[in-house]
């Protein structure tokens, strides 16, 4: 009887270990320095597939009329490993748009009355301040570009191949970028990607406690040029296609 009793006493043990274990897990993510560890890792795995997605962009370049940039699209839509990132970056994706609105409302309901004098750069730039703005202007980017290629190349289809039988995702965008309105949204979500990424670059390594005196710098000029470069060259292939410089 004894030894029945100590045994459930030991199952009842583990048990509430296991509970408070998962509990200090569940706070740990819901409080705010868990909110930014999610938007710091997030932010970082965006970051290496934006470098991808641009590579893969830039081929258009080339001005071959697409046949490059098709057969790099092809690979990405058709290699599993590929496939099987996409599942991982969407669920990525909507963890860091979640968290980052999570944490402009909750900044937003902690100080409900503005400062009578608030020199905002006195303490930091005005894009570090409009992380939730210069998001939401992404976010609404993000739901037209998705629609526009995503969705064409994975689900409905592509009518069209090129000389190499590949389908022709060049064709679809020359086709969206005769647009000129979807081009302004372009050029208008790729400044906002720059302010984004001058803010979040540095401050996600910062957030993952990957600070050094020596290293941090060069973090933060890297991060300086990674996101005027990147945000050029997005905004480039629209205007260049809209006007002709690439046929």
């Amino acid at each position: 009887m004894y030894k029945l009793s100590h045994l459930l006493n030991t199952f009842a043990g583990i048990e509430l270990k296991n509970i408070n274990l998962m509990a200090s897990f569940g706070n740990a993510f819901s409080s705010s320095i868990g909110k930014k560890l999610i938007m710091g890792i997030t932010g970082l795995f965006l970051i290496l597939f934006l470098i991808v997605h641009c590579f893969i962009n830039s081929l258009i370049f080339l001005n071959d009329g697409g046949l490059t940039f098709n057969i790099g699209a092809h690979f990405m839509a058709t290699n599993w490993l590929i496939r099987g990132s996409e599942v991982i970056l969407m669920a990525g994706l909507l963890l860091h748009i979640v968290q980052g609105l999570r944490l402009t409302f909750q900044n937003q309901a902690s100080r409900p009355v503005k400062y009578a004098v608030n020199d905002g750069n006195a303490n930091s730039k005005w894009y570090s301040r409009s992380m939730g703005l210069l998001g939401t202007l992404l976010l609404i980017f993000l739901i037209v570009h998705l629609s526009n290629f995503w969705v064409v190349s994975r689900f409905t289809g592509i009518p069209t191949t090129d000389s190499n039988g590949h389908e022709d995702l060049y064709a679809v965008m020359r086709e969206t970028f005769q647009n000129v309105w979807i081009v302004v949204l372009y050029v208008l979500a790729m400044a906002s990607l720059a302010y984004h990424l001058l803010h979040g670059f540095a401050s996600a390594f910062q957030t993952l406690g990957w600070n050094h005196k020596k290293y941090s710098p060069l973090i933060k000029g890297f991060g300086v040029w990674y996101s005027i470069i990147i945000a050029i060259l997005f905004a480039a292939m629209p205007i260049a296609v809209h006007t002709g410089l690439i046929k």
